[in-house]
């Protein structure tokens, strides 16, 4: 008996042929990317792993050092920060108009930054945690390298374009959006904040998201001449979060027109899609000399996907594993894969396990087995 053959059950949720095609999206936006905020998944994409100018929309990597230290305990919100002569000078774009001399805490710094957007509050914060700006920038693209975020490059740390070659990817900042959602939702309340005054100021959020789209919560817009206006948001629904990244449109109106119009079609078109649960019994598998003939197969963790609705009829599940796989079986033990494909989704590759243990047959038994293989061979 070959134990090597390579075996597969095919497991149908729908009609073998595809599904109808995939609704095209189109937008204004130079470089844009939805992704599923649970998955990571990437939804639909445009020009999105190019680097490009992103303007302000990089200092969401200035806040996610600062929430790095605030989760680990080396800041606290009540700490306080000094405003340097550079920081009060730093008169580019917004600013939250810090006085110098001034000792501001964290919290406000943390609302300065995300709120108003204040390049003068980034060099505030930058300072305070490398030392200097110079220093704080070796920390942003050091941490860029830790999170994976392979098209971006920062050489300072509010997205102005002095000096120039602050790049980052529209999928770089989709995943580093998704990454400060998840792993600070205790600081992620601040990107829904809506307004702040600063020195008897009062500024309201740049993210036109907050105003006019239902769930949406965040995250950052930008503007420099090079790369026109962009917004990194989010919005979540029935449990479904989405993000968006749309960048190089024209004006702010086609900033707020173009994100919201992406958003609102991500969660009409899109579906999550739960496909199998840890425990579910997915296929029984041969087992050659084992006490049971066959065994159940499993996942350990959800199996879930977001598609298009009319990508749903074209999806396949496909159970692969060497057959018959060949006992003693440990329960958990991995043994195959669970293939997941549909038309316009890169698809799902899970592992599977054994779901319940298996014992080897007994000494008789393997005599019969023997037996068997010795006669069936001739």
């Amino acid at each position: 008996m070959n134990h090597r053959l390579w075996g597969a059950v095919f497991l149908i949720f729908a009609a073998l042929a595809a599904g109808p095609a995939a609704a095209e999206i189109t937008t204004t936006a130079t470089h844009a990317l939805l992704m599923d905020a649970d998955s990571g998944e990437v939804l639909w994409a445009k020009d999105a792993y190019t680097p490009m100018p992103p303007a302000s929309m990089s200092k969401l990597m200035t806040i996610e050092l600062l929430f790095q230290r605030l989760k680990d305990g080396r800041v606290k919100l009540s700490d306080t920060f000094p405003v340097s002569e550079r920081a009060w000078r730093e008169r580019s774009g917004s600013e939250c108009f810090v006085n110098i001399g001034d000792r501001m805490s964290v919290e406000n710094l943390i609302q300065c930054i995300i709120v108003v957007s204040g390049n003068d509050s980034t060099i505030v914060v930058a300072e305070a945690l490398g030392g200097t700006v110079e220093g704080f920038v070796t920390m942003m693209n050091r941490r860029a390298a830790e999170l994976g975020l392979k098209q971006s490059h920062f050489v300072n740390p509010d997205g102005l374009d002095k000096p120039p070659g602050q790049l980052m990817s529209a999928f770089d900042l989709a995943k580093l959006a998704r990454h400060i959602i998840r792993d600070y939702p205790s600081y992620y309340r601040y990107f829904g904040v809506k307004d702040f005054v600063w020195s008897n100021i009062h500024q309201p959020n740049r993210n036109p998201l907050l105003f006019n789209t239902p769930g949406a919560d965040g995250l950052k817009t930008g503007h420099i001449e090079a790369s026109g206006y962009g917004l990194v948001g989010s919005a979540v629904r029935g449990g479904q979060r989405l993000i968006v990244v749309a960048s190089g449109m024209a004006s702010e109106k086609d900033r707020a027109d173009e994100g919201a119009r992406l958003i609102e079609y991500g969660f009409r078109e899109f579906r999550r899609y739960v496909l199998f649960k840890p425990g579910d019994r997915i296929a029984d598998a041969a087992v050659f000399g084992g006490a049971e003939k066959t065994v159940a197969l499993t996942v350990q963790s959800p199996v879930a996907l977001t598609l298009q609705v009319d990508s749903r009829p074209g999806l396949k599940v496909a159970v692969r594993y060497n057959t018959p796989l060949r006992a003693p079986l440990a329960q958990g033990t991995r043994v195959g894969t669970l293939v997941v494909t549909a038309p316009d989704s890169p698809g799902l590759i899970v592992p599977l396990y054994v779901a319940q243990p298996v014992d080897q047959v007994g000494f008789f038994g393997r005599i019969v087995l023997g037996i068997k293989a010795l006669f069936g061979s001739r």
